[in-house]
């Protein structure tokens, strides 16, 4: 090999050096914004999210859980139909088996959810309904490491219930937990509902069936309320911030970010939730519900970095799914 000597002019000039390490710079400070930016992006539709969530509880004088639900189910799936104009031909059974499935766990969750935060304070329901994607990544984990995070959160929902949830509904509890399952269930499905239906397609028709399945018990829960001015607009604003907007905010921010950092980020949900209903709601937290609280989202946390990680070294390679930009979101913006 030949050395090239600093004089020559094929050397390079300190001048194209300078540049070189002037544009790396520059590229990284951008990826870095990029970054923060997305972060930003995710946080942001989980604000609006559990605000909308607070502002549903604020209009359960008025239409009651049920009625609620129907408004945020119809409205966001008139919204995605317009938007999406899904295709209704071309599917067979076992795809309308599918997407009427997830139909139903939409509207199944989006009830025991805001029966839950009917009775129960919204930061409190959270942290429970956290518990059934927490209980998924402990076991998609296959680790002895995930009992730790498993036990973790149980101490954590010990003391959000005081030893005894005895400051809090039984009932509402039981409902945040069952929302908890149907999450779960909800995140399987969601994946499984994207790969048979494209785009968002399955979301849009799956937004439907729920509204065409809690109808009756919306009717029942609020009656002629429903067709109230005053209930039509705040209803529209739980369905544009707890479907619409942060549906779009968590899209954009998966182009740019890995999955498993959303899904961390997703596990501080219940801290936003605790903040929203204190301001909207009044709804305060002693120090020992918030200390449960913080070890349930560090058990989420661990959980989620655990599966992720069983996952890339169970194939030897990085995990596929890293950055792959779902078809409908997977921390639930249309619950």
């Amino acid at each position: 090999m030949t050395a090239v000597r600093l004089d020559s002019p094929l050397a390079p000039s300190p001048t194209s050096t300078w540049r070189t390490a002037a544009a790396r710079r520059t590229v990284r400070r951008r990826g870095d914004g990029s970054q923060l930016g997305s972060i930003a992006l995710v946080l942001g539709g989980a604000v609006s999210l559990q605000f909308g969530a607070a502002i549903a509880a604020l209009l359960f004088p008025r239409a009651g859980a049920m009625g609620v639900v129907f408004l945020r189910l119809a409205l966001a799936a008139v919204v995605m139909l317009l938007i999406c104009r899904p295709r209704i031909r071309g599917y067979s059974p076992g795809d309308w088996a599918l997407v009427t499935t997830f139909g139903v766990a939409l509207a199944g969750l989006n009830s025991l959810f805001y029966q839950a935060i009917e009775r129960i304070p919204l930061g409190a329901a959270v942290t429970l309904e956290v518990l059934g994607p927490l209980t998924l990544s402990v076991l998609a984990a296959r680790r002895k490491a995930s009992l730790f995070w498993a036990a973790l959160a149980l101490a954590g929902v010990f003391l959000l219930g005081r030893g005894g949830f005895d400051s809090l509904n039984v009932e509402g509890v039981l409902f945040a937990l069952a929302a908890g399952v149907l999450w779960a269930l909800y995140i399987l499905l969601s994946a499984r509902t994207g790969r048979h239906f494209p785009k968002a397609d399955g979301l849009a028709i799956a937004l439907a069936i729920g509204a065409v399945l809690s109808l009756p018990f919306g009717i029942a829960s609020a009656g002629s309320a429903l067709l109230d001015p005053v209930t039509l607009g705040l209803g529209a604003a739980v369905a544009l911030l707890s479907s619409m907007l942060p549906y779009t905010l968590e899209l954009l921010a998966l182009r740019r970010i890995a999955a498993a950092t959303f899904a961390v980020l997703m596990s501080l949900e219940p801290a936003i939730a605790a903040f929203a209903g204190f301001l909207v709601l009044s709804q305060a937290l002693s120090v020992l519900e918030g200390l449960g609280m913080a070890l349930v989202i560090i058990a989420s946390i661990g959980a989620v970095r655990l599966s992720r990680s069983a996952r890339s070294s169970g194939s030897g390679t990085r995990d596929p799914e890293d950055h792959r930009q779902p078809a409908v979101p997977p921390n639930g913006a249309v619950l």
